[in-house]
């Protein structure tokens, strides 16, 4: 089994590199790179790929690490005993299953995303560990031991939030996706939008690696966002000659909501485009 891309993702020479890497050693892949670089939709490319079924962890602020095994109801156990429930004598009926359960009992190999990890408590990748190193983990209320057969292929996305502990690190495979040069951005366009003309794509691909590299910007627009930017120039069948306008009074873009995504970077675009017309005076 070898990842090569689909024909609805474009991958790098060196992601595929590592996805492979990962596949062979069965490693955790931890991806890590800006918002929108497509680490979480690597998973289901990889899973499409492999013809595997996808076991998708989404991490939350709030998200501890047993979650990912399986949860005890203690409550409603104790519910349905008040209540005289016949399932009450079978423990396992409380038992609910985690992403980790699941992808270790799956029928067929799976890739398991744990994404954006690092959204959760320090602690939450260390509670991880032994898990990930024996695939394997015990249920105290059960006393049964769920093993994977085959270790499923796992896929771990960070946006770089917080550090993740060295002795979690070790264990994985790592790659940092890059921001896509302009070529292959032109490629992630030419799959999501084919036939778009290319002098609309060339000037919005001016734009937008403008804007990225303006000084003080709080947040640079991501691919995802770009790719959201050319829908809307498209649906709004936006005149090409709004774009390759050269008036420095034009310094927003047009519908510069779907790339600038918070008031300080548009009030600074603003101001940038006030003073370019007093200039201009």
């Amino acid at each position: 089994m070898r990842f090569e891309g689909t024909a609805d993702y474009v991958a790098t020479d060196d992601l595929k590199v590592a996805v492979n890497a990962a596949v062979l050693l069965r490693r955790p892949l931890l991806v890590k790179g800006e918002p929108g670089t497509g680490k979480t939709v690597l998973a289901q490319q990889i899973a499409d790929a492999l013809g595997a079924p996808l076991i998708e962890w989404n991490v939350k602020s709030t998200t501890k690490a047993h979650q990912g095994l399986y949860e005890y109801d203690a409550v409603a156990r104790l519910r349905d005993g008040q209540l005289g429930e016949e399932r009450v004598h079978d423990i396992s009926n409380y038992i609910r299953k985690g992403k980790l359960w699941e992808a270790f009992t799956s029928p067929t190999l799976p890739v398991l995303l744990i994404d954006e990890i690092d959204k959760a408590d320090i602690e939450f990748p260390n509670d991880l560990l032994q898990e990930i190193d024996r695939m394997a983990f015990h249920v105290y209320e059960t006393g049964e031991t769920i093993a994977a057969v085959e270790r499923p292929v796992v896929i771990i996305t960070s946006n770089n939030e917080k550090e993740l502990p060295d002795a979690f690190l070790r264990r994985c495979f790592f790659h940092y996706i890059k921001f896509p040069e302009r070529q292959t951005m032109q490629a992630i366009i030419d799959v999501h939008f084919p036939g778009i003309q290319k002098i609309l794509v060339n000037r919005a691909l001016d734009i937008f690696y403008d804007i990225r590299e303006v000084p003080g910007l709080k947040k640079k627009p991501s691919t995802s966002e770009l790719l959201d930017w050319l829908k809307l120039l498209l649906a709004e069948d936006m005149p090409l000659d709004v774009l390759q306008s050269a008036d420095s009074s034009k310094a927003i873009p047009p519908l510069h909501g779907a790339l600038l995504k918070n008031e300080q970077d548009v009030m600074m675009f603003e101001r940038l485009a006030f003073m370019s017309r007093r200039q201009g005076r």
